[in-house]
């Protein structure tokens, strides 16, 4: 709907499902700070206060809302590497309820997520994408291995 507001005209989209009924100007921000610790585009826009298709379409029409997203996403990626590795490197193979932590989904989410990590951190390093990919497989291939060796430590240990 659109409300005259001196010479300029105001426009609302209508909102859509799981949105709330005023929709915060700052929640860019929110939703890229959530997809930075998260990864997660759902949980982002519910975060945010909008619909997932509203950030799609915003990333859609904003070039540069765009790049910050691909930002967002590569350092959500780093997030679950480097957690990935701590747990690794300290031998820490439970979650907060005393669960096991499942490295084979994080190492298949990371291999999942490559291409856009890469195409993320070659636009902020200046490298090709393809320098990024190869980057990226030697960490992922490194971190199996690591995870291979606790294996057979924690069998021979047995």
């Amino acid at each position: 709907m659109a409300k005259p507001r001196g010479k300029h005209i105001l426009i609302r989209p209508e909102l859509r499902e799981g949105e709330t009924k005023r929709v915060n100007n700052h929640w860019r921000v929110l939703f890229l700070d959530h997809l930075a610790e998260s990864s997660n585009v759902t949980e982002s826009a519910a975060k945010a206060g909008i619909s997932v298709s509203r950030a799609y379409k915003v990333r859609r029409e904003e070039p540069a809302f765009a790049t910050l997203w691909l930002a967002a996403l590569w350092e959500g990626y780093t997030h679950l590497e480097m957690e990935v590795v701590r747990r690794l490197r300290q031998g820490d193979h439970s979650t907060m309820d005393a669960g096991r932590y499942d490295f084979a989904n994080a190492i298949r989410l990371l291999a999942a997520h490559r291409d856009t990590a890469s195409q993320a951190m070659a636009q902020q390093r200046n490298v090709s994408a393809a320098e990024v990919r190869a980057s990226i497989d030697r960490k992922v291939e490194e971190i199996r291995l690591r995870l291979k060796h606790e294996r057979a430590r924690a069998d021979g240990a047995r």
